[in-house]
């Protein structure tokens, strides 16, 4: 034990003198991904809901054949602008979110009581006008069905009749669980967090003390080369473990930076999220720092081992993909798949839906038991004698 403490502080100090190990670690791995993810939540969340609050600027072409359609679109927040020759162009160069053309015929179909066209030109691929789209549409069917149900009382009709299926919509989200669709990504910062805060120190401790041909005399002390493995997974741990937790708490400070209130939505990103946060990755941090450094140790230069890295970092992204594109139940199997678990887990946190505790248990019990044989796997690398030479 002695041994293994000796060599923990030992990296320990001299990675906290390293600018490099900290930045990674310690500012740009925990704090990058909360700081972009609040910016673009701002910046996005701010946009919509200030065009949702003001009056909506739509180019109309051939509004004088429509004066009332118009007078009651200006009743419900649109103002009309001077139409454009070329709509569609106007669109494509996006000079225009939308636009809305009036027919000739208009006039004439209307007082003939048959359906009149209007046309609304705009650009689907464009993802930033959806809302200003949503909104005039909304709208012209408002406006429809006003129309329609009087010309049912003009006849003497119900305008019941129009809707022989009413719908009663009983929405069961909650505030957070809808919170919890806009913070799906949460999980995989911790866990790239995680992954960040301990490559460059699972890189130095093996590859480059490879690299700089010190690893021979540290191998050549009489001491089991197990204890200083312990030592250097212990400093990987420690500072993988300390950006996860300055992540956690910057993220916590979402809810009261982003104005989702506004949405209906509510985010509790309180102490006990962190502390089932940080349980959860517990064993991650042991997994990932393992397998950064089982994978280091084929490397025979700091450079080569950074190319290594890159590619198991793509590992923690399957869960977030496979949750992606094939959305799934929630079941207690899931608990059992490190990296996915965590991920479900999370995702029920931000949910409100809480954890419990033999799911918990099954998170933190099998992540700690497929780390500890990555851990002897990576065990069984550090006795080899070629990892002592760099050549």
């Amino acid at each position: 034990m002695k041994t293994t403490l000796t060599v923990f502080f030992k990296e320990v100090k001299e990675n906290l003198r390293d600018r490099r190990a900290l930045m990674s670690a310690l500012i740009v791995g925990p704090l990058l991904g909360p700081a972009i993810f609040i910016m673009l939540m701002n910046v996005v969340l701010t946009r919509e809901l200030n065009k949702a609050d003001r009056p909506v600027k739509v180019p109309v072409i051939g509004a004088q054949y429509a004066p009332n359609l118009i007078e009651a679109l200006k009743q419900q927040g649109l103002l009309p602008q001077p139409g454009v020759a070329d709509p569609e162009t106007a669109v494509r160069n996006r000079d225009a979110d939308v636009v809305v053309r009036i027919p000739k015929s208009f006039g004439e179909a209307w007082r003939k009581g048959e359906t009149s066209q209007v046309e609304l030109i705009y650009d689907s691929s464009q993802s930033d006008t959806g809302g200003t789209i949503g909104r005039v549409k909304g709208m012209l069917e408002n406006y429809g069905r006003r129309q329609g149900a009087m010309r049912l009382v003009a006849r003497g009709l119900s305008p019941a009749m129009m809707a022989p299926v009413a719908i009663d919509e009983r929405d069961q989200s909650t505030p957070q669980s809808r919170a919890g669709l806009m913070f799906g990504m949460l999980p995989y910062f911790f866990v790239l967090t995680v992954f960040m805060g301990g490559m460059y120190l699972a890189i130095d401790l093996t590859a480059g003390e490879r690299e700089r041909q010190s690893m021979e005399p540290l191998f050549a002390n009489p001491v089991p080369r197990w204890k200083i493995l312990l030592g250097k997974l212990g400093a990987i741990c420690t500072f993988s473990l300390l950006s996860l937790l300055i992540c956690v708490t910057a993220f916590s400070f979402c809810g009261k930076v982003i104005p989702i209130e506004r949405l209906g939505m509510k985010m509790d990103l309180g102490i006990s999220f962190a502390v089932q946060v940080l349980l959860m990755m517990l064993p991650l941090v042991l997994l990932l720092a393992c397998l950064q450094t089982l994978v280091s140790a084929f490397a025979k230069s700091y450079r080569e081992a950074q190319t290594y890295q890159s590619i198991l970092m793509m590992v923690p992204i399957f869960p977030s993909i496979l949750l992606s594109v094939t959305p799934m139940k929630i079941a207690d199997w899931m608990f059992n798949v490190p990296l996915l678990g965590q991920q479900v887990g999370i995702m029920k946190l931000l949910r409100g839906e809480g954890v419990g505790s033999m799911q918990m248990a099954h998170c933190v019990v099998i992540g700690l038991a497929v780390a500890f044989v990555a851990m002897i796997m990576t065990g069984w690398v550090y006795r080899s004698e070629r990892l002592a030479v760099s050549a």
